[in-house]
């Protein structure tokens, strides 16, 4: 009978967690701003239903001093007004990069993005997307 416990990655590839985590520090020191970050990485988190990384960035960005009616409103970002040019722009990247779709015109939102964003600043934006779906991959295989 085959178990249905969840890997224990922190066990069985300590290294390869310490690697992928070691990303992050170089990540900050290149990044964006901390409220992007936390906006970024909570919808992503939102998109990909895991709840471990829901609970987790909602945390920090309160901590950092993200407000409760932002967090609130952030899974409907694009219907509401609370949120500038530049975050709605990060935040169609981030929904274009999590949840794929062949018919999306990356293009249009790439120049939407270089409105508001450097080419290093998309690509830390692209990083921080790409990192954020890894880690969401690898807490939802443990529910």
């Amino acid at each position: 009978m085959k178990q249905s416990n969840a890997v224990r990655y922190e066990q069985e590839i300590p290294e390869i967690l310490n690697a992928l985590a070691g990303v992050h520090p170089v990540m900050d020191e290149n990044g964006l701003d901390r409220t992007l970050h936390h906006l970024v990485q909570l919808r992503a988190s939102q998109i990909n239903r895991c709840g471990f990384c829901v609970k987790m960035h909602t945390r920090e960005a309160r901590e950092d001093g993200e407000t409760n009616r932002r967090l609130d409103r952030l899974l409907v970002w694009d219907q509401v007004s609370d949120f500038d040019p530049r975050e709605r722009a990060a935040l169609a990247w981030t929904e274009a990069l999590t949840d794929l779709h062949p018919k999306t015109d990356l293009s249009a939102l790439r120049a939407n993005l270089r409105a508001h964003f450097s080419e290093r600043e998309i690509g830390v934006l692209t990083a921080t997307v790409a990192m954020i779906n890894l880690w969401n991959r690898i807490n939802v295989s443990r529910h």
